[in-house]
């Protein structure tokens, strides 16, 4: 059998310059990798099943586009290939209700928060006048488990109407109406911050949630505004989801407390900003690579005792 260190899943056109790096960087380290696309994935399942291939390690960036994908992992997942993100692990992090109650028990801040079940179960519900009161105006309408992008948040909602209406747009999805969290203003900066968890360590950027363009933290900055606060949730987050790798919004709000807003994202956008300019800084790219890298050159050094 053909044993290759990572197998790489992938349909998503803008990830080609993320892929190229990271068999760049772990081919440089002497790691051998594997593309996995659309055009070779019923080959890939054949070749799994017949024991021809194998992986030590396999990210899968497609399973959530294509359950085709999701099934080539469970197969090499029973092979005992380690898995990045392993979808259990996943479906339960995406789940913005569960998460929201999860986080709320850890001692993290979240925003006030109205769960709404699925309009397939239930068609009418009741919201008071004073739960609305409570969450001020405007509030955020987002579903559950539909991820990636902002797909289906209204950001400006002012009326019950509104929430009545978005449920129809996923039916089969629980829904969260949340209060509108507002940044300070860190010296002209608005203290929202895009952190990643990256294959054992905390990285942290800012991120500008009205035009999404990122920035660096200079140590000083860091220690200024006692930002050391974002790694600790970070872990806190890695600790009650498993995952490997994700992304997290993290607001200073004006209330001077740090708030998580977008819970956990699993696929992270990983565009360089040298492509696009409101893409992910390249070294933080390479930085999170060279992570990965490093980890599965630990899982392989393991395989081997």
């Amino acid at each position: 059998m053909e044993l290759f260190d990572l197998g790489l899943a992938y349909v998503w056109e803008y990830d080609d310059d993320f892929i190229f790096l990271t068999e760049k960087i772990l081919q440089n380290a002497g790691l051998n990798t594997f593309r996995i696309t659309y055009s070779n994935l019923h080959e890939v399942i054949d070749a799994v099943k017949q024991r021809r291939v194998g992986f030590n390690c396999y990210l899968d960036r497609a399973w959530d586009v294509d359950e085709t994908f999701a099934e080539l992992g469970k197969m090499l997942n029973r092979r005992k290939t380690h898995i990045f993100n392993p979808y259990k692990n996943v479906l339960h992090a995406i789940d913005k209700a569960s998460m929201h109650l999860e986080f709320i028990t850890a001692g993290l801040n979240v925003p006030y928060s109205i769960i709404i079940p699925p309009h397939s179960e239930f068609e009418d519900i009741y919201i008071s006048v004073d739960d609305l009161s409570i969450l001020g105006r405007p509030f955020i309408i987002k579903p559950c488990n539909t991820t990636g992008g902002g797909i289906g948040v209204v950001t400006g909602a002012e009326t019950l109407k509104e929430v009545l209406d978005e449920r129809h747009a996923y039916t089969a999805d629980k829904y969260l109406i949340q209060e509108k969290i507002y940044p300070a203003n860190f010296n002209g900066k608005r203290a929202w911050f895009r952190c990643f968890w990256a294959f054992g360590r905390s990285i942290s950027l800012w991120w500008d949630d009205q035009t999404h363009l990122y920035d660096y933290i200079p140590p000083d900055e860091k220690e200024k505004y006692n930002l050391s606060k974002l790694d600790f949730i970070v872990r806190k987050i890695r600790s009650l989801t498993g995952l490997d790798f994700f992304s997290t919004e993290i607001v200073y709000s004006t209330k001077d407390e740090f708030v998580v807003i977008d819970y956990v994202n699993d696929q992270c956008d990983m565009r360089l900003k040298s492509k696009h300019a409101d893409g992910v800084p390249d070294e933080i790219v390479e930085q999170i690579i060279h992570n990965m890298r490093k980890e599965i050159q630990r899982i392989k050094r393991a395989q081997t005792f």
